[in-house]
């Protein structure tokens, strides 16, 4: 990877070997590494690493789950909040791994829709839950720095699984508490 970060350097016309760029290539790997962790994670693991018991049937939601990704089309970031609801059958997530999910699957190369199905698919797996809601609001810097060049720009997916999906009311029940207008 260093050697081909010295090459993208020389092909924009900039020295690899110039002091401020000298270690560059050290530094992209390393936070790319960082960057791309989610790969090396299992998310089924995360979540069952903790289900607890819990004589629980009504929605449970965790709003404003900060979100930062990279862009398969640009490698550029893209970042928001992402809220995620589900009703329970008496068992219930602990709350980290919810966060702990989202990020497994954010730490990839992604598309904000992609990303959005693939936690709303994994909450129903472990457990036999009614149903899952999963939105993710983000700002891409693919449209704001670069093509369009629209800054205020946000873009809003959705995923409604089970009864979030079947039921008018639940989901409703849903984007109101998570404070979606």
């Amino acid at each position: 990877m260093e050697q081909a970060i010295r090459r993208i350097l020389s092909a924009i016309g900039e020295n690899p070997d110039r002091e401020g760029l000298i270690k560059t290539p050290q530094r992209v790997q390393k936070a790319y590494q960082f960057l791309m962790k989610g790969y090396s994670e299992d998310p089924e693991a995360i979540l069952k690493s903790a289900m607890y018991e819990e004589e629980c049937n009504h929605m449970i939601i965790v709003r404003d789950i900060e979100v930062y990704s990279m862009c398969e089309h640009h490698l550029l970031p893209f970042f928001g909040k992402c809220h995620i609801g589900y009703i329970a059958r008496n068992k219930v997530y602990g709350v980290s791994k919810l966060a702990r999910l989202v990020e497994c699957y954010a730490r990839r190369l992604q598309v904000q829709e992609r990303l959005t199905q693939q936690i709303a698919a994994s909450l129903m797996g472990p457990m036999d839950i009614e149903g899952v809601g999963v939105i993710i609001e983000a700002r891409h810097l693919c449209m704001m720095m670069r093509g369009v060049e629209k800054q205020n720009s946000r873009m809003v997916s959705s995923a409604m699984l089970g009864s979030f999906r079947n039921e008018h009311s639940t989901r409703m029940e849903f984007l109101n508490l998570a404070g979606v207008k």
